[in-house]
Protein backbone atom coordinates (compact mmCIF):
# COMPACT_ATOMS: atom_id res chain seq x y z
CA UNK A 1 0.00 0.00 0.00
CA UNK A 2 0.71 3.71 -0.77
CA UNK A 3 1.22 5.82 1.76
CA UNK A 4 2.03 9.59 1.44
CA UNK A 5 2.40 12.16 4.49
CA UNK A 6 2.58 15.90 4.19
CA UNK A 7 3.94 18.62 6.33
CA UNK A 8 5.42 22.07 6.52
CA UNK A 9 1.99 24.15 6.48
CA UNK A 10 1.57 26.46 9.04
CA UNK A 11 0.57 29.91 9.34
CA UNK A 12 2.04 32.83 7.57
CA UNK A 13 1.41 36.57 6.79
CA UNK A 14 0.57 37.55 2.49
CA UNK A 15 3.66 37.38 0.94
CA UNK A 16 5.86 35.10 2.77
CA UNK A 17 7.43 31.77 1.58
CA UNK A 18 6.43 28.11 2.79
CA UNK A 19 7.85 24.97 1.18
CA UNK A 20 5.56 21.81 1.43
CA UNK A 21 6.73 18.27 1.70
CA UNK A 22 5.57 14.68 1.02
CA UNK A 23 6.94 11.59 1.80
CA UNK A 24 6.20 8.93 -0.21
CA UNK A 25 6.64 4.97 1.09
CA UNK A 26 5.50 1.55 0.28
CA UNK A 27 6.18 1.56 -3.67
CA UNK A 28 8.53 2.99 -5.90
CA UNK A 29 7.75 6.85 -5.95
CA UNK A 30 9.19 7.00 -9.94
CA UNK A 31 6.26 5.38 -10.81
CA UNK A 32 3.74 7.94 -9.72
CA UNK A 33 2.92 11.10 -11.68
CA UNK A 34 2.59 13.71 -8.45
CA UNK A 35 0.34 16.33 -7.88
CA UNK A 36 -0.87 19.02 -5.10
CA UNK A 37 -4.39 19.80 -4.61
CA UNK A 38 -5.71 22.03 -1.87
CA UNK A 39 -9.17 22.57 -0.34
CA UNK A 40 -10.52 25.60 1.31
CA UNK A 41 -13.34 25.58 3.87
CA UNK A 42 -16.57 25.46 1.84
CA UNK A 43 -14.92 25.16 -1.23
CA UNK A 44 -14.34 22.40 -3.62
CA UNK A 45 -10.86 20.83 -3.69
CA UNK A 46 -8.82 22.12 -6.48
CA UNK A 47 -5.69 21.26 -8.36
CA UNK A 48 -3.07 23.34 -7.92
CA UNK A 49 0.29 21.73 -9.48
CA UNK A 50 1.28 18.40 -10.93
CA UNK A 51 4.88 16.70 -12.10
CA UNK A 52 5.68 13.68 -14.33
CA UNK A 53 7.58 11.02 -12.97
CA UNK A 54 11.10 12.29 -13.09
CA UNK A 55 10.06 15.80 -13.19
CA UNK A 56 10.73 17.12 -16.48
CA UNK A 57 7.55 18.14 -16.87
CA UNK A 58 5.30 20.27 -14.77
CA UNK A 59 1.98 21.99 -15.14
CA UNK A 60 0.05 24.64 -12.75
CA UNK A 61 -3.03 26.21 -11.82
CA UNK A 62 -3.27 29.58 -13.41
CA UNK A 63 -4.27 31.24 -9.77
CA UNK A 64 -0.15 29.98 -9.10
CA UNK A 65 1.60 29.96 -12.24
CA UNK A 66 5.02 31.97 -11.10
CA UNK A 67 4.59 31.83 -7.31
CA UNK A 68 4.45 28.42 -6.44
CA UNK A 69 7.00 25.43 -7.65
CA UNK A 70 6.19 21.89 -7.85
CA UNK A 71 9.54 19.61 -7.60
CA UNK A 72 10.33 16.17 -6.72
CA UNK A 73 13.74 13.90 -5.58
CA UNK A 74 12.89 10.37 -6.46
CA UNK A 75 16.17 9.76 -4.81
CA UNK A 76 14.57 10.58 -1.16
CA UNK A 77 10.69 9.26 -2.34
CA UNK A 78 10.04 13.25 -1.55
CA UNK A 79 7.58 15.43 -3.52
CA UNK A 80 7.67 19.18 -2.57
CA UNK A 81 6.01 22.26 -3.27
CA UNK A 82 7.84 25.87 -3.01
CA UNK A 83 5.16 28.42 -2.45
CA UNK A 84 6.03 32.18 -2.43
CA UNK A 85 4.61 35.33 -2.40
CA UNK A 86 1.80 33.44 -0.84
CA UNK A 87 -1.96 35.40 -0.71
CA UNK A 88 -4.71 35.13 1.87
CA UNK A 89 -6.80 33.52 -1.27
CA UNK A 90 -4.13 30.61 -0.77
CA UNK A 91 -5.47 29.38 2.87
CA UNK A 92 -6.46 25.89 2.38
CA UNK A 93 -5.56 22.42 3.27
CA UNK A 94 -2.72 21.31 0.89
CA UNK A 95 -2.70 17.21 -0.60
CA UNK A 96 -0.38 15.64 -2.32
CA UNK A 97 -1.47 12.74 -4.02
CA UNK A 98 -0.02 10.15 -6.62
CA UNK A 99 -1.17 8.88 -9.89
CA UNK A 100 -0.36 6.32 -11.90
CA UNK A 101 -1.86 6.94 -15.13
CA UNK A 102 0.12 7.82 -18.53
CA UNK A 103 -0.41 10.18 -21.24
CA UNK A 104 -0.79 13.73 -20.64
CA UNK A 105 -0.42 15.31 -16.95
CA UNK A 106 -3.52 15.69 -15.70
CA UNK A 107 -5.43 18.06 -13.30
CA UNK A 108 -8.16 16.14 -12.69
CA UNK A 109 -8.28 14.65 -9.33
CA UNK A 110 -10.36 11.38 -10.37
CA UNK A 111 -6.80 10.32 -11.89
CA UNK A 112 -4.93 10.59 -8.77
CA UNK A 113 -5.15 7.23 -6.87
CA UNK A 114 -3.41 7.67 -3.45
CA UNK A 115 -3.65 10.68 -1.85
CA UNK A 116 -1.38 12.12 1.55
CA UNK A 117 -3.93 13.47 5.10
CA UNK A 118 -3.70 17.02 4.27
CA UNK A 119 -1.53 19.67 5.73
CA UNK A 120 -2.94 23.56 6.73
CA UNK A 121 -2.08 26.29 4.98
CA UNK A 122 -2.90 29.74 6.54
CA UNK A 123 -1.93 32.92 4.95
CA UNK A 124 -3.01 36.58 6.70
CA UNK A 125 -3.60 39.48 5.36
Amino acid sequence: QVQLVESGGGLVQAGDSLRLSCVVSGRTFSNYVMGWFRQGSGKEREFVATISRYGANTHYADSVTGRFTISRDNAKNTLYLQMNTLKPEDTAVYYCAAGIYSGRLSSDHVNYNYWGQGTQVTVSS
